[in-house]
């Protein structure tokens, strides 16, 4: 089947329509911080002083979507809406560099939309779309630079990897992902020796591709004297363990959970595929033509997985897109071997899909901005909080959790500064949502302690206003 459009101008539009489904939902997850947190100093105080961001919400990272949001305010007023739309510029690029990405490998132009649809239609990439956040961001220099390397082009490679070791500390990792696929399809797709590899002119792209992350790194140490080992461990200590036990189970632990990650929402169905047809029709396969995206699945986020794994903090799965849209792609390439091409393509695509509806019970944690499992969510906490507003339910004396702990403000960027406090069991009232992953202890003081006093319920995405047993007096209408 043909379909013939004009990519840039359906890409555009595309993308303005991810925007516009995106407009109500707010700040979540890690993006409060590297959003709402770091955007507001930058707001209030000057777009470029970094270095008056409060400790408590200086992860180290660079504010480099802080940086852009904090310009947009400044520009058209500081809203949920503007922060969505200046996202616009990186979702286009994104996508506009993942059909380069698919076109390289994808030859025959009837297929390449639907080797793209199928790429994009991974869920944690779906879920990052209609986020605000700096995954987005990251993807699009990353995939600009890989493109430089895949079409030898200096120039796009320099501009991406530039850009991409100043967006955050897992930015700069994906260069060295990017260096790494650049020396191996050097060495065993255009079978070059190591020597050509490292030619005057290789050396400088790298120099210039690494200074904005030096300059950046350089004066971090200079000025706050620290890079990523928070003075106060807000977020823990990664590397801190008891005994050797305690770091060779946690190992074994990351180990399962990078599995996991892999495998989860759907793509357990795509990644069975490749290696069933890897082992069945590997006689039939052209080697030559998926050695580069299989480098690609592998090295790209090396770095990444590889600290993962000796860490003691938890791994998102939005780590690892650039591998799985390799992977998604892979499993398209390899469509070829069999002849009932277009069922495969439609489970493939299918599982994919699907797996933005699994919601895992209360007790299993879920990588909730991982897929768009939690787009209930939003008009779900507005009802919940309006509930709460008519009911005239303190919401600065009600516990919540992450990411919810923290004003409205932070979240919808409303102006409403009122705040949900830290749960201890003493609260009278909860704020509670099946996607908090909250602790086993936690869950099992509010089954014991707390009542309902309203839910708010879709697609099992939930919100429960409680209220501690034998403490309440209040009237609430239902």
């Amino acid at each position: 089947m043909k379909i013939k459009i004009k990519k840039p101008l359906a890409l555009l539009l595309l993308s303005i329509l991810i925007v516009l489904f995106s407009l109500n939902i707010g700040m979540f997850w890690d993006n409060v911080l590297f959003a709402s947190k770091m955007g507001n100093p930058l707001f209030e105080n000057g777009i470029l002083r970094w270095d008056l961001l409060p400790l408590d919400s200086d992860p180290g990272h660079p504010p480099f979507l802080a940086t852009i949001l904090a310009f947009g305010w400044t520009l058209f007023g500081k809203s949920l809406a503007v922060s969505h739309w200046m996202m616009l510029p990186f979702i286009f690029g994104l996508l506009w560099q993942i059909a380069f990405f698919v076109r390289f490998f994808v030859k025959e132009k009837s297929l390449q939309i639907w080797a793209f649809l199928l790429v994009v239609a991974d869920p944690t990439l779906l879920s990052q779309l209609v986020l605000v956040n700096p995954e987005i961001i990251q993807l699009f220099f990353f995939f600009l630079a890989l493109n430089g390397v895949l079409k030898n082009n200096l120039y796009l490679k320099i501009v991406g990897l530039a850009f991409l070791g100043i967006v955050s500390y897992r930015g700069m990792m994906l260069c060295f992902g990017i260096f790494l696929i650049d020396f191996l399809i050097h060495l065993f797709v255009n079978k070059r020796n190591i020597k050509s590899f490292f030619t005057k002119r290789n050396i400088i792209v790298y120099i210039l591709a690494a200074t904005p992350a030096i300059i950046y790194l350089s004066w971090r140490l200079l000025t706050k004297g620290w890079i990523s080992s928070h003075p106060e461990e807000n977020w823990g200590n990664a590397w801190h363990f008891e005994t050797t036990y305690d770091f060779i189970k946690n190992l074994l632990r990351n180990a399962l959970v990078l599995i996991h990650r892999f495998l989860d929402f759907g793509r357990i169905v795509p990644f069975l595929f490749i290696v069933f047809t890897v082992y069945i029709k590997r006689k039939s396969i052209r080697w030559k033509k998926i050695v580069p995206i299989i480098i690609i699945v592998f090295f790209s986020t090396i770095v990444i997985y590889t600290t993962s794994l000796l860490i003691n903090n938890a791994m998102g799965h939005r780590y690892y897109i650039p591998s799985f849209l390799a992977l998604a792609l892979l499993s398209f390439l390899l469509l070829k071997h069999y002849k009932f091409k277009k069922l495969l393509y439609l489970g493939l695509l299918g599982s994919l899909l699907l797996g933005n509806f699994i919601i895992y019970p209360d007790n299993i944690s879920q990588g909730w901005d991982a897929s768009l499992a939690h787009i209930p969510y939003w008009n779900l906490r507005e009802d919940a909080i309006d509930y709460m507003d008519a009911n005239q339910i303190p919401i600065p004396k009600s516990a919540s959790f992450f990411p919810n702990r923290t004003t409205i403000d932070d979240i919808d960027l409303n102006g409403d500064m009122r705040s949900f406090i830290e749960f201890t069991g003493e609260e009278e009232f909860v704020f509670y949502s099946n996607v908090y992953n909250i602790s086993d202890e936690d869950l099992d003081a509010l089954t014991r302690e707390y009542q309902k006093l309203k839910s708010f319920e879709k697609f099992n995405v939930r919100i429960d206003i409680m209220h501690k047993k034998k403490v309440n007096n209040h009237e609430f209408e239902n």
